[in-house]
């Protein structure tokens, strides 16, 4: 159902698989969420060539509106290199074009839900702004389902991103993450590369106290993916082994 003349924006959530071997599409996302995905001709997308894999992915289980290279897909605009400055207004204007015209069109990132620690919340706002309708539709998030298998406080939490790679600089955020969950009795979320989660895991056991609660979740949703929080001290007694191709969602709560 579209309002008026203007299409939708849907976050169309991906697979947690990237980069690794394929689960079946249908175990991680819904039916009808396929069926949505697969009645959409415009797309902006994280990667294109990626998209057009996820799209191949559907018409499996459901068949496309549209064969899929008269499917428009149009990639996200990303800073210039070593400019430091964000694409301007415009660009992400102009990605809207095909709602304003009365399409719907969907946003969709290599892995998880679009916008949730990933590219694109900024197309999400110039939607808003433009007042097209913005649809969620629900699929798996990286930072939930950890944090839900974690066993860590769900009531009082927060996602930081990443923390610096610099081994001095990520030590004093780690001791500040330690100080603000004992003192906001708050969950602490992160996330890493995941050719350096081997170094974050080793710093998290060197830096914080015994007594903080850390819980490491790999390759979730994978049929090798695992999730296990215990105090530090039990963690140095056996250090987790942490593959370099697989995300990782890292949490501490200090007591």
């Amino acid at each position: 159902m579209k309002d008026g003349d203007r299409g939708r924006l849907l976050l169309v959530p991906n697979t947690l698989d990237h980069g690794s071997e394929p689960v079946p599409i249908e175990a991680v996302l819904a039916r009808g969420v396929l069926e949505q995905a697969a009645a959409l001709r415009h797309w902006v997308v994280e990667d294109a060539r990626s998209a057009r894999a996820f799209l191949k992915r559907v018409a499996v289980l459901t068949p496309l509106a549209a064969p899929l290279q008269e499917i428009a897909i149009a990639e996200l605009p990303r800073p210039r290199k070593g400019s430091g400055q964000a694409p301007p207004a415009a660009a992400w204007a102009a990605l809207l074009q095909p709602a304003l015209g009365g399409h719907d069109l969907g946003l969709l990132s290599e892995a998880g839900l679009p916008a949730v620690a990933d590219p694109g919340a900024q197309l999400v706002a110039a939607a808003h702004d433009a007042g097209l309708r913005v649809l969620a539709l629900p699929g798996p998030s990286a930072l939930m389902l950890a944090l839900a298998a974690s066993g860590l406080d769900g009531q009082s939490f927060a996602f930081v991103g990443y923390l610096p790679q610099d081994a001095a600089a990520r030590e004093r955020r780690l001791r500040e993450l330690e100080a603000l969950s004992q003192r906001q009795r708050q969950t602490q979320l992160f996330i890493e590369t995941p050719y350096r989660n081997a170094a974050l895991a080793a710093a998290l056991l060197a830096v914080l106290q015994p007594s903080t609660r850390l819980a490491i979740a790999c390759g979730l949703t994978l049929p090798a993916g695992w999730s296990r929080c215990q105090r530090v001290a039990d963690w140095r007694r056996a250090p987790p082994t942490l593959p370099d191709r697989l995300p990782a969602v890292f949490a501490l709560r200090a007591d």
